[in-house]
């Protein structure tokens, strides 16, 4: 099992957060690259060649970069600034040697014949494409919908650049989608994973958020089966841990790992 760690959940420099990764024995890393010292507009080619040799001297892998901007693409007046500067993210993935960039492409609809479902089937695979040529996937998370429709999607554009970040936690959390269903639904598409937990909330709060992370093995995500179902499709890349609250983000990453790997030597995974 290769077990790797977002470093800006950590909540410290990221430079300090990669070493803190290599510090905790992770096998690599997803750092965000949309801000920050890692936004491609920040990292000059001799910038660029340094981060890579940083992480490498480490002994650490970087398993995918965060390449979402908050905005998604259905969102026509800013849709132009998504699509540039996802694939400036892109650029900078080969240049770090990198084959997945992670995203949010926004919800997408039931409805075929919806606005927003258009627009992503219009976007995206320019997007896609691009990312195919050089060598890259733009994976996008699972969550906001279920993991049935997000197929409904990918499979109504086909493209090759085009696949998946699976995010368990997201779909418990969010629409209350079997995660484990899931795996077997998108099989086909999931190239990078998420480790992350959480209950869906009653709906009974207006106004409140309906969703709470949690410690990876405390939320509604049934691991063992989850692990097995991802043994069961072949998937043998990256279990990422992101933690993005609590009020002691490292001791939620070690207790993330430790549950990752004493799992894995019982699911032979």
């Amino acid at each position: 099992m290769k077990i790797g760690v977002i470093p800006d959940c950590f909540r410290i420099s990221i430079r300090e957060g990669i070493k803190k990764a290599a510090e905790l024995k992770m096998d690599g890393i997803q750092p965000y690259a949309t801000r920050g010292d890692l936004d491609p507009a920040n990292l000059s080619g001799t910038g660029r060649g340094d981060l890579k040799s940083f992480v490498a001297n480490l002994g650490l892998t970087i398993s995918a970069l965060v390449g979402d901007f908050g905005i998604g693409f259905a969102n026509p007046e800013k849709l132009d600034f998504v699509v540039g500067r996802t694939k400036e993210v892109v650029d900078l993935a080969v240049d770090l040697g990198v084959s997945v960039v992670t995203t949010h492409i926004g919800t997408v609809p039931d409805d075929e014949n919806a606005p927003a479902w258009k627009m992503m089937a219009e976007s995206l695979p320019e997007v896609g494409t691009y990312a195919y040529n050089k060598g890259v996937f733009l994976a996008t998370e699972t969550g906001p919908e279920t993991a049935v429709v997000l197929k409904k999607l990918l499979d109504a554009i086909g493209n090759p650049g085009l696949r998946a970040n699976y995010d368990p936690a997201n779909l418990v959390m969010v629409v209350g989608d079997d995660p484990v269903k899931g795996v077997y639904t998108l099989k086909e598409y999931i190239v990078h994973t998420h480790a992350k937990d959480g209950v869906k909330l009653p709906e009974d709060e207006p106004g409140k958020r309906k969703w709470k992370e949690m410690p990876l093995g405390e939320g509604n995500v049934d691991f063992p089966e989850y692990l097995k179902a991802l043994k069961d499709i072949g998937y043998n890349g990256f279990f990422t841990i992101e933690r993005e609250v609590g009020d002691n983000p490292e001791a939620d990453i070690i207790k993330a790992r430790d549950f990752l790997r004493d799992l894995s030597r019982k699911v032979g995974i």
